[in-house]
């Protein structure tokens, strides 16, 4: 049966390879169980935002296996959840009444419209027509936001009256153990450690409780398990949608929807081929077979991410490490899938991180995400060069991926227009440019 469903032989693999290679990527990516947590549960209950992280990548997880047969993994992208929380959230929508509702009715929104132009083969044409230098600032520039959140979660980088920003100190727990953290992932992602990141987290973590046991820090890092898997936050998470809102806030919500959008485009393409290309999935063209059917699996995944409480679903780069040790077919991710639904059993533990001990994760991936400027070609065309400059300059100085991306596209059309460039605009470039101004109209309108 597995056989006939994954065709192992022809892909050179066998079931316990293809297990194996599960399990090794859900150690490399089950760090985001207790990361997303930390960032949505800022604006949302924690245990339900666990509970929709983990049954949303199984689900997505799944689809990737049995439809596409990929060894590919889906989970909560990081960036996204960044943007969902505190640029939206906490930001944006301060002011609103459970400001998430109005973030996962986008997501929603955003997962419906990836699903339509997955079946139409729209996405493709989307992606082609925004320029390279764009994408590579965008990714790079959301690798130094997520970063910065890393680095103000553990205290190193503080508020400042004069400055904006200044240093923490290094005399508390969360500034010296963060450090320490993020340096044993760097370490062990030099020598190939199987779930570094993850084991970065756990270290941290321990360090954390010794240091809560000797009164050098005041939080609590200790589980409680006396309450067993407590489910009754997913009732506080769980289809909480704001229709309403969105119809009275239209250019508002489109902003907050199309910025969810393009990143989820970009993590997943770019995911996904990296991926591909390492597995020797891609044709002789360069091309993935069956690409419609894994972003159909993206798309699911979000809308029942956005169902049951949580950020955009997309595809994890940390696929690779399954890759790496032998995966190449959809068994690999259906058995990533159902370690995702296992660890609902551990949902004390994950619950019990503190932020200090995500924060090395965050600084470690945003890392990965910055090496996207190595891609970017500063000594060709003044627009792509500028464009992709302001995306990478805006984002985490702003503390918006909305921003770094209006920034890019906004100055890359004016820029090309005034250069007498204007027939290299696409129609989808000329379309997002009108509605990013339209956002800019109605900012001004807002603040004046």
């Amino acid at each position: 049966m597995l056989e006939q469903l994954f065709h192992l032989k022809e892909h050179g693999t066998t079931v316990k390879t293809e297990i194996i290679a599960g399990l090794t990527t859900f150690l490399s990516m089950a760090y985001i169980l207790a990361v997303n947590p930390s960032i949505l549960g800022t604006v949302m209950n924690p245990g339900g935002v666990f509970f929709a992280t983990a049954v949303a990548s199984a689900v997505a997880t799944f689809i990737m296996g049995f439809m596409a047969n990929y060894p590919i993994a889906l989970s909560a992208g990081l960036g996204l959840n960044a943007y969902f929380a505190y640029t939206v959230c906490l930001g944006e929508l301060a002011n609103e009444k459970d400001p998430f509702t109005i973030c996962l009715t986008a997501v929603l929104c955003e997962g419906l419209i990836f699903i339509f132009i997955s079946v139409f083969k729209f996405r493709e044409q989307i992606i082609n027509g925004i320029p390279q230098n764009l994408k590579y600032g965008i990714s790079a520039g959301i690798g130094l936001f997520v970063a910065f959140i890393g680095l103000q979660g553990a205290g190193i980088v503080v508020n400042s009256d004069s400055t904006l920003v200044d240093l923490g100190s290094f005399a508390t727990a969360e500034v010296a153990l963060c450090l320490i953290g993020t340096l044993i992932i760097v370490i062990l992602s030099h020598y190939q450690i199987k779930g570094s990141v993850l084991i970065g987290i756990v270290v941290t973590w321990i360090f954390g409780m010794i240091a809560q046991s000797i009164g050098w820090y005041s939080g609590n890092c200790f589980p409680d398990f006396s309450a067993g898997i407590n489910l009754s936050g997913v009732s506080e998470t769980a289809f909480k949608f704001n229709f309403g809102w969105v119809g009275s806030h239209m250019v508002q919500f489109i902003a907050i929807l199309f910025s969810f959008l393009f990143v989820d485009m970009f993590d997943t393409v770019g995911t996904v081929v990296g991926v591909a290309d390492k597995a020797g999935l891609l044709d002789k063209d360069g091309k993935l077979p069956r690409v419609g059917k894994v972003f159909m699996a993206d798309a699911v995944g979000t809308v029942f991410g956005a169902c049951l409480g949580t950020s955009t679903i997309t595809s994890f780069v940390e696929s690779s490490a399954g890759v790496a040790a032998g995966g190449r077919t959809g068994l690999t991710a259906v058995a990533t899938g159902f370690f995702f639904l296992i660890s609902l059993v551990l949902s004390p533990l994950f619950l019990a991180i503190p932020s200090f001990a995500t924060a090395p994760a965050l600084i470690y991936v945003g890392m990965l995400m910055v090496s996207s400027t190595k891609q970017i070609k500063f000594d060709g065309d003044v627009a792509d060069t500028f464009g992709a400059y302001m995306a990478l300059l805006v984002m985490p100085l702003t503390y918006s991926i909305a921003n770094g991306i209006m920034f890019a596209i906004v100055s890359w059309v004016i820029i090309k227009v005034f250069t007498g460039k204007s027939k290299d605009v696409s129609p989808i470039m000329w379309m997002i440019f009108v509605l990013f101004l339209a956002r800019i109209a109605s900012l001004v309108t807002n603040f004046s």
